[in-house]
This record gives structure tokens, sequence and C-alpha cells, in this order.
């Protein structure tokens, strides 16, 4: 939810840490469509809430199994349903589905959270003032990224961990990788279907360049450090290898970063049947 206009995040985020900084899901109004992850948080027993971050509220949920374990992975919801065609936007971002959550519930290795984007999950009322270019030629913005920030801030303090792995579906990828430029405590990045630089991906698919946005390619020099594993599918005709090649060239050096190309995945199918098995390749892959 819009709160608030004319301060920046940083003030807001200081006073966060003086204020109520996160409510139980089940406190609030809803969206219509937040039953969906509700249902599958239920089932696996994850507890849910909605974090200030800045002047929007994101809905999180998360296993806290391991209190103060040092890392804490959290995955990062993709682009929603930002257009409903080419040429119409849609009036409501929010995921349909809860694909990336149902990602995240099968880590079952320390501590995970799941983080959904500005505008997601709102009910009505509340959706009407969040400004729709958000998820539209803004969606990456420093805003967006800024709340995310912040957002990462109190997962990371109420988990008690030291240090995070960041996982990031589609466009949630970009905003991963953006966020990790800015922090020092991100020891691994994975993304999966990751339009990485969506310059090159806007001008392939015939779109508006997103113009407002931020660039992950433009930070990848920065984040070269980072073990790091980019999953694309063999069959997606929406985000390809050439975006995240894209990506890797601007890197002086790549030998943290793998590029894996799965066969048989699309943009959304399959990911969340095979996910057990790529995630434990993600992680050999990244061993020292």
């Amino acid at each position: 939810m819009i709160r608030l206009t004319g301060l920046t995040l940083a003030v807001l985020a200081l006073l966060s840490l003086f204020a109520g900084y996160w409510v139980s899901a089940r406190d609030r109004d809803v969206s219509p469509w937040q039953h969906i992850p509700d249902e599958t948080a239920d089932s696996f027993g994850w507890d849910s809430a909605w974090i200030e971050a800045g002047p929007f509220d994101l809905l999180s949920y998360r296993r806290f199994s391991e209190p103060g374990a040092a890392l804490l992975t959290i995955y990062i919801e993709g682009d929603g349903l930002p257009w409903v065609t080419r040429t119409e936007l849609s009036d409501d971002p929010t995921p349909r589905a809860d694909r990336v959550l149902k990602l995240a519930v099968q880590d079952t290795v320390g501590n995970v959270a799941y983080l959904a984007r500005p505008c997601f999950y709102l009910p009505a009322d509340e959706l009407a003032s969040c400004p729709s270019d958000l998820w539209s030629l803004a969606r990456y913005s420093e805003d967006v990224v800024a709340a995310l920030d912040i957002a990462l801030d109190r997962l990371k303090s109420d988990a008690g961990a030291a240090q995070l792995r960041l996982i990031g579906v589609s466009g949630g990828g970009v905003l991963a990788a953006l966020l990790a430029a800015r922090r020092d405590d991100v020891t691994s990045l994975i993304t999966v279907t990751g339009n990485l630089d969506h310059a090159v991906w806007t001008a392939r698919n015939g779109v508006t360049p997103m113009r407002d946005s931020l660039n992950a390619a433009d930070v990848a020099q920065d984040i070269q450090h980072i073990p790091q594993v980019h999953f694309i599918g063999g069959d997606d005709t929406n985000v390809m290898v050439a975006d995240v090649e894209a990506y890797m060239a601007r890197m002086s050096d790549t030998g943290q970063s793998q590029v894996v190309v799965v066969p048989g995945q699309e943009h959304v199918c399959c990911w969340v049947q095979s996910w057990r098995a790529l995630l434990g390749q993600a992680e050999r892959l990244m061993a020292p």
C-alpha cells in the first residue's frame, strides 16, 4: 500500500526500525488471489507476514526452523501479470499462481523466505493507490529495489542470519542481481528464466524499453565475484540464453558464474517439478 509521499525510503527505513515493522498476513484485508499462496504456505507450515518497506507493504512467507542459522535463502517473486495482452496493461499485477513459493517450499535446508513485489497481493482499495508503472516500465526501478532491500534487512534480522542467498525467478532474477550489487552479505545468487539484460530482451521481443528501470547487466561487473547460477529453459521463447549472455558479457571475469540451459523447460513450465534436482545442481556448481 502506498501510504506516504515526500519522504525518502532511507528515512522510512530508519523509522521502521522503531515502529511495528510487520503484521500478520491474516490481520488485514487481502487480495482475492492471496488464498492461493496462503494454502501452499499452510500446507508446508510456513508463516506469513506483511513487511513495511518504505511506502510499500510486501507480502512474505517464511520458514525459520533454525533460529540463528548463518544463512538465509530468499526467493524473489517474478513479474506477475503486468500485461493482459501485448498492448493492454493489467489492472492487478498479482501472480495468478504461486509458482515461486512452490519452489521455495522445496528448499528444505536452513531458513528460507519468499518475498513478493510492490503492488502484489493488495486488495482493490490499496491497489488503486499503487502506480501502474511499478509493474510496467518501472518494475525494476530504484523505488522497487530500495523497498526490497529494506525487506531483506527485516527478513535477515527476523531470522538472525548473517548472510543471504538470493534466488530470483524471471524478473525477480533482475531484482536479485540488483540487490546483490548494493549489499555485502549476499554469498550466492541463482536466477531462473531471468531477463538479466532487459535492454536486449525488450529489443528482441519488440516491446517498449523499460526506460524507468535499472538493468542487471549494468551491475554484472560489480557482482562477478559472487558465485552464481543462471537457469534458462531450453524451450523458453520469452527469456533466452542471449539475455543472460549479454549480462555475462559485461563481466571481466566469468569464473564464478554458470549458465545452465535446461532441456524441455519453458518460461513457466515445468520448473516446480524439477526444482529439487536443479537446486542441488546449482549448489554443486557453486561449491568451492
